[in-house]
Parts: C-alpha cells; structure tokens; sequence
C-alpha cells in the first residue's frame, strides 16, 4: 500500500556505511528527508546524490537529516559514499525491509530484469514522525522534485 501524507513513518532500522546501525525513530524531533534510490555508482543515481551533497546547507538550514538508501550493501555503499564524497549518510535496505515498508520495491527492475530494486522516492518526514511529503518517480530515469521537498521542509518551520 503506497505511504500516504499524513501518515506516520514506518519503523526502519538499517545499517549506514560505518557499520552503525541507524533507527528512524531515533531522529524524532529532527525533520528527516529519505530518498531511495535505484543503484549506487549508475549515472542518474549518481547526479541525484551529488546534487544533494551540493546542497546540504540548504537541507541543513531547515534543521533535516538526509538519508540516502538503497539496496546496495553497506560496502558498496560506502565506497560509492567516498569516490563521490557524499556529506550525508548512505543506508543499506540489502535485505530490503524499508522499501518494502515504504512500498517502493521494484518486483523487476526495468534495467536488466533485476528483481528486487529501490524505486526512486522521496520522503519528508516531520518531527514528530509523520509522513509530510511523498513521492515515488514513474520511471528510474526521473528524479524527485527538489523544489517541492524545499518548499514542504520551509513549511515544517
């Protein structure tokens, strides 16, 4: 059932590229934004974190937490996280729980028939756990609206 606004966030848990393990709950009281993404180290992915990374200011000025996540291990992820020096945290959804709670599994993958892929989403998720903003892109190939998520986090403030 796809994550409506409004709704509280589901619970997650997943481990960040430094091995620790990172609970979604943990963040209440701080305004979360999570994009799952595809594939690490493939062209779209790619311009979509290092934009992210190149705004980070703008992210933290509106007191958010960036999460990254995708189905990639943690090593993969880290390595990816340090070639493209990413300044947020990168989470692994290996054994893929959270895109499964967040609805954004790909049964297969458009790209070579691989089952079991990230969709491209974003989330806003307020500070007190509530589901602010919602988007999963049609195709691997779209990206998130940036401007929206801007405009929902100014809104959270």
């Amino acid at each position: 059932m796809a994550i409506q606004t409004g709704q509280p966030a589901p619970a997650i848990s997943l481990y960040d590229t430094d091995k620790n393990k990172v609970n979604l709950a943990d963040l209440k009281g701080n305004n979360v934004v999570i994009v799952f993404f595809p594939l690490a180290f493939t062209s779209v992915c790619t311009a979509e974190l290092c934009s992210i990374r190149d705004s980070i200011s703008t992210y933290n000025s509106a007191d958010a937490k960036v999460l990254g996540i995708s189905v990639d291990s943690v090593f993969t992820l880290g390595k990816f996280k340090e070639e493209q020096q990413l300044n947020f945290p990168l989470l692994s959804d290996f054994n893929k729980e959270a895109s499964k709670a967040f609805d954004v599994l790909y049964e297969t993958f458009p790209a070579f028939e691989m089952a079991g892929v990230s969709k491209r989403a974003a989330f806003v998720i307020d500070k007190e756990g509530v589901i602010r903003y919602a988007e999963v892109c049609p195709t691997p190939g779209d990206l998130p609206d940036f401007n929206a998520i801007q405009e929902t986090l100014a809104k959270l403030n």
